[in-house]
């Protein structure tokens, strides 16, 4: 069994036909069709259910690739391992970020780093809380930015690196919209606009109306912090989102208060993977990253 081979085979599976597969590989279809055939015949079964220009993994074919997939994860970690003892401030760090971190603490975060380490290279990837948590977990990434930081989950570990409040964001024509601070409470009769079920932003917000004994009157929800802020300028209903998210502007026809009662605040931090060590590069930037906050927060006190 070859190396090449396997990443035919894997190529295939992905794109169950094989002519789409040898272009995405840059090759003939004929060698990818020649490789699958050999690989097939040294494993003794048929590892694709031929029909027509397309194809489809048989079940055997479902668990062969499976294990390749972890396999070939494998090698890539070797690799990059080798390279990076070689040269740690040359590798390449892999993380991942919520929505409401990309604006401004990611871009802080890696042009900071950056300034020191120039020739480290990022490969980033959004997602929501527990797509992002699963990422980490499988070694799909390195690490991710996450807010709260997570405490149940066992297969991650990671480190606080700033608590944030939880702000109102409300339409200027909004009733409220002179006042200087509101109370939760006063908001218990308003449309929200929210993150759908799922994301953990909503279920901030829902628990803390539910301390006031009041569930939220979703009317609008959005994927993305950006929708979300669009929806409350568009005057269909207020939010509670993060203070990040507006830190560059507000939206227009908007304003942001501060909540008095209760205070409504989230963990911001970074996660890594529990059951294995970080690779030389990704150890450096986890470094980083904590120090540079404990420095910021010694700043501010």
């Amino acid at each position: 069994m070859e190396l090449r081979q396997i990443q035919y085979f894997i190529e295939v599976a992905k794109l169950e036909h094989v002519t789409e597969a040898a272009l995405a590989l840059h090759v003939a279809q004929s060698a990818v069709s020649r490789q699958i055939v050999n690989l097939e015949a040294e494993l003794g079964v048929d590892l694709f259910i031929r029909e027509g220009r397309n194809v489809r993994l048989t079940p055997i074919g479902k668990v062969f690739l499976e294990n390749m997939e972890r396999a070939m994860k494998v090698i890539d970690d070797a690799k990059r391992e080798v390279e990076e003892y070689l040269d740690p401030e040359k590798g390449t760090i892999r993380i991942g970020f919520p929505s409401s971190l990309a604006a401004y603490t990611l871009p802080t975060i890696i042009s900071a780093f950056r300034e020191r380490y120039p020739k480290v290279h990022f490969q980033l990837k959004q997602g929501s809380y527990h797509v992002l948590i699963d990422a980490v977990v499988k070694g799909e990434i390195d690490m991710a930015l996450l807010g709260p930081l997570p405490k149940q989950e066992k297969k991650v570990k990671g480190d606080i690196l700033f608590l944030e409040n939880i702000v109102a964001l409300l339409p200027s024509t909004h009733p409220l919209a002179d006042n200087n601070s509101l109370k939760l409470s006063q908001l218990k009769n308003d449309s929200f606009v929210l993150f759908p079920n799922g994301f953990v932003l909503r279920e901030v917000v829902v628990n803390a109306c539910r301390q006031l004994g009041f569930e939220p009157n979703v009317s609008f929800e959005g994927q993305d912090i950006d929708a979300i802020k669009g929806l409350v300028s568009a005057g269909l209903g207020v939010t509670l989102i993060p203070e990040v998210t507006l830190i560059e502007s507000l939206p227009s026809s908007t304003v942001k208060l501060p909540i008095i009662e209760p205070e409504v605040t989230r963990t911001v931090g970074i996660i890594i993977p529990s059951e294995r060590q970080l690779l030389p590069t990704e150890k450096i930037f986890y470094e980083f990253v904590k120090s540079f906050f404990a420095v910021l927060d010694s700043f501010h006190r």
